[in-house]
């Protein structure tokens, strides 16, 4: 059974009312009190909760049905991802929502029987802020989104160009304008910056023949096709970055900083180059636009295939819910 909230908000000072109670995301009264129905209906022994900002939900699930099995996913620590999102842009409504999820996130950690978090890092996170790490850890994956495997190694593009995929997000935001200012001027390959909301930064981050900002695009994939190779200059978040997934998917190193490859570690020296200061990013690309000679790698593809994919993340859920059947 799969039960979806209604990710309508009502309307404020209402929205913050419900939130401090631990509704968030289109969860409110009515509609726990109808999954909860439906859960004792139909005898459910194990409810899996697909994010921690559910814990309002958990709350109201443990009081009632105590014995039930409540797994909870955490795409990431929500409380570390939110105070980021606050120190970028400091006001009320940052410092509101910070709490609230905070608030929500530790019923989900502390009444919740199993806890999935995406990395080691956010286990320990978890404990060090609500005394209880994760019981499983298990890799973020994506749906496949690459339209075609190529037959045979398609050419690299006559003007070669390294990739920035991002949203208009704090982190996104901040790692690009640090990496056109220290990295951009002294490598001998275009950058160009894609993403919804990233045209905003035009006038920051162009270089005439050094970084264009494209902004918004109808088919990622057709950037990924073309790009030599992606960059991800990332400094904060939490969970796991999920741009290196993508170049992977698609068959493209990545040239990163250490938080870009959290949950990554076990394949990061195959996907890529890890960069801590602007020297190291230079020497990357400079070694990536000599090494890379295919548009397209197929053991990176078969690292997502293994890892990153949705079969690969059903086998790792099947294991945490105990069940040996397809789901």
């Amino acid at each position: 059974m799969v039960f979806k909230t209604n990710p309508s908000k009502p309307k404020a000072p209402f929205y913050f009312v419900s939130a401090f109670r631990g509704h968030l995301d289109g969860l409110d009264t009515p509609t726990v009190q109808f999954a909860l129905t439906l859960i004792q209906e139909h005898g459910v022994r194990k409810v899996f909760v697909d994010g921690s900002n559910f814990g309002g939900f958990v709350f109201a699930l443990k009081k009632h049905m105590p014995t039930i099995e409540v797994i909870t996913f955490f795409h990431n620590v929500e409380s570390r991802f939110f105070w980021g999102a606050w120190r970028a842009h400091k006001t009320l409504r940052s410092i509101a929502v910070l709490i609230a999820n905070f608030l929500a996130e530790r019923q989900a950690a502390r009444l919740s029987d199993k806890r999935i978090c995406l990395s080691e890092r956010d286990s320990r996170l978890l404990k060090k802020l609500y005394g209880k790490g994760a019981t499983h850890i298990a890799p973020m994956a994506l749906e496949d989104k690459l339209p075609a495997i190529p037959i045979a190694p398609a050419p690299i593009e006559v003007k070669p160009f390294a990739l920035f995929v991002g949203g208009n997000f704090y982190a996104n935001r901040e790692g690009i304008a640090w990496f056109v200012r220290h990295v951009a001027p002294r490598v001998d390959i275009k950058v160009c910056v894609v993403g919804k909301g990233m045209e905003d930064m035009r006038s920051q981050l162009e270089i005439p023949g050094r970084v264009q900002v494209v902004g918004p695009v109808d088919s990622l994939a057709e950037w990924y096709r073309r790009a030599r190779f992606v960059i991800a200059p990332i400094f904060d978040g939490s969970g796991m970055k999920t741009k290196v997934a993508e170049a992977l998917m698609h068959g493209k190193k990545v040239i990163g900083t250490p938080e870009a490859f959290v949950g990554y570690e076990r394949v990061a020296a195959q996907a890529g180059w890890c960069c801590n200061s602007p020297e190291e990013f230079v020497s990357a690309i400079n070694t990536a636009c000599i090494t890379i000679t295919s548009a397209f790698d197929p053991e990176l593809r078969e690292l997502f295939e293994r890892h990153f994919s949705l079969a690969a993340a059903t086998v790792r859920l099947a294991e945490v819910l105990g069940e040996t059947q397809d789901f």
